[in-house]
């Protein structure tokens, strides 16, 4: 039964991976289960073994490049001193990471629209909101925000990333919009979290 087991969670990986490169190369709409079939060298009923259809082996792509987008952002926030430095590096690292042409594709042009907004604004919020909720009342423990306005600040924080990441990935020269973001981006961290809290009305 292990190596059965084994077999099968080999055999969903490189759907996935193969599902990936044809979602990345050809977008969610252009990318058929007839061409994961061919490409993959897996029979149909394996696939649907793993996947109930298309959209459910979208899903779990979306899940592998969200796992490797939250690794390199871990990565680039690791050694940041205190949770401020660390939403600073974490924020700019997904400014860059919007260049990566899968977090392009499959979670910014695609991902909304085969999950729907809704859905796709709850994934990010539980794999991110967390974090930003940290820094953030970091940030009010430093006088730099009021308590109170933490949450609304961490879901504005996020909306805003996201806004920017789109802006980015619909931009005709996404690269030369990723620069000019990262520099929008860091304005708008200092003008948040350096920036005296003001005081109550």
């Amino acid at each position: 039964m292990n190596k059965k087991a084994e077999r099968g969670q080999a055999t969903r990986e490189h759907l996935v991976a193969v599902a990936t490169r044809l979602f990345t190369e050809r977008g969610y709409e252009g990318t058929s289960i007839e061409a994961v079939l061919q490409d993959s060298g897996v029979s149909r009923g394996a696939l649907y073994h793993h996947f109930g259809g298309k959209d459910a082996l979208f899903a779990a792509v979306l899940d592998t490049v969200y796992d490797h987008t939250g690794e390199s952002m871990a990565a680039a926030t690791r050694d940041a001193p205190d949770p401020v430095s660390a939403l600073r590096a974490g924020c700019r690292a997904w400014i860059r990471l919007t260049a990566d042409p899968a977090v392009h594709r499959i979670v910014l042009i695609d991902a909304p629209s085969v999950l729907g907004w809704q859905r796709w604004r709850e994934l990010d919020e539980r794999r991110v909101l967390r974090q930003v909720k940290v820094a953030l009342t970091a940030a009010a423990d430093t006088a730099h925000l009021a308590p109170g306005h933490v949450v609304f600040f961490a879901h504005a924080l996020l909306a805003s990333m996201n806004e920017i990441a789109m802006l980015i990935a619909r931009a005709d020269d996404p690269a030369a919009a990723a620069a000019e973001a990262d520099t929008a981006v860091d304005e708008l961290l200092h003008r948040i979290l350096d920036a005296p809290a003001a005081p109550p009305r």
